[in-house]
């Protein structure tokens, strides 16, 4: 590794207008710091040799106060830091707000792997093809232990943790390969958790997804797939022998309960259903006889059937619609 190199990894160059603007916030706050704290060094230093033991100085205190310069050092300092939190806070609430059009891609960390999968089904081990110019929504789960996914390159991380889904979204706007690591000790291999990030232009990711074998009807559609090896339809399709809910158009409805309540079929609600059937959230008219899933569908899987199942329940609403 040469010094250019090793410069690159400590500050890589930024991919997208949300990493220049956090790298301007860091550089601008930092030298505030500097600004705030060098005069009192400075000042403790002089002070230490003027007034050190045995030096000719005066000592004694005078009796000028004022009032104006013991706020102005309190108040001016509290006012310039107040304008970094509002800043740091606009870009926090920024990367909470996912815009509705944005691609999403699936994450899945594990000792010692990233595993992406995209909505075209086409899927990667420690590499990441994306495109520029597009708003990217990237959920994630562990399927082991703590990870954290970090993308110097766009100034993100995310935890990935186990039995809950964390997300993190962007919008790249400069093509190139970047590096992506695994920012939590997870382990003897921790170090060789990385993997590479590209960003394409739109016309190259097309062609990348067309070269990949990208699967036809996408995650959805690779879903079916999954829902047909786990045997779903024999109990959930029409004509079933065992009675038990409709899965068609679930998604988005609402779904009374055995203990009266109501709730919405959301994402949570179809995975807590498939993982652990008997914990809670009973549905009324229907006895409980599907076997938890928990320890039999990988995650991966487990992504594919439930977009499967909001394809389905989307693809129900809009046949009902008039």
């Amino acid at each position: 590794m040469n010094p250019t190199d090793l410069a690159l990894r400590l500050w890589p160059p930024a991919a997208s207008a949300t990493a220049v603007e956090t790298d301007w916030l860091i550089l601008a706050f930092t030298v505030l710091t500097l600004l705030l704290t060098v005069p009192v060094f400075v000042a403790i230093t002089w002070f230490a040799i003027r007034y050190r033991q045995g030096e000719q100085a005066d000592r004694h205190h005078g009796n000028t106060r004022s009032v104006l310069i013991e706020i102005s050092w309190m108040l001016i300092p509290f006012l310039l830091t107040l304008i970094f939190f509002v800043w740091g806070a606009r870009l926090f609430f920024i990367s909470k707000q996912v815009p509705g059009d944005a691609m999403v891609v699936e994450a899945i960390g594990r000792q010692w792997m990233w595993k992406f999968q995209h909505p075209t089904g086409q899927s990667e081990i420690n590499d990441l093809h994306l495109p520029i110019g597009q708003p990217i929504r990237i959920r994630m789960i562990s399927q082991d232990v703590i990870h954290n996914l970090y993308l110097p390159a766009l100034r993100m991380q995310m935890a990935t943790l186990p039995d809950r889904y964390t997300e993190l979204w962007f919008k790249a706007d400069r093509a190139g390969s970047y590096r992506l690591y695994c920012s939590e000790y997870c382990g003897t291999d921790h170090s060789t958790m990385d993997g590479t990030l590209t960003l394409m232009t739109q016309a190259d990711y097309a062609a990348w997804l067309q070269n990949s074998g990208a699967q036809q009807g996408g995650q959805a559609g690779a879903g079916r797939v999954v829902y047909e090896s786990y045997g779903c339809g024999a109990c959930h399709d029409p004509g079933a022998k065992v009675r038990a809910p409709s899965l068609a158009g679930l998604y988005g409805r609402e779904v009374r309960l055995a203990d009266g309540r109501t709730v919405t079929a959301d994402e949570t609600y179809l995975r807590d259903k498939i993982l652990n059937p008997n914990r809670q959230k009973l549905a009324a008219d229907y006895k409980q006889v599907m076997p938890a899933f928990r320890t039999v569908i990988p995650p991966d899987d487990l992504d594919r059937l439930v977009a499967y199942l909001k394809s389905a329940g989307a693809t129900a609403q809009q046949q009902a619609s008039p």
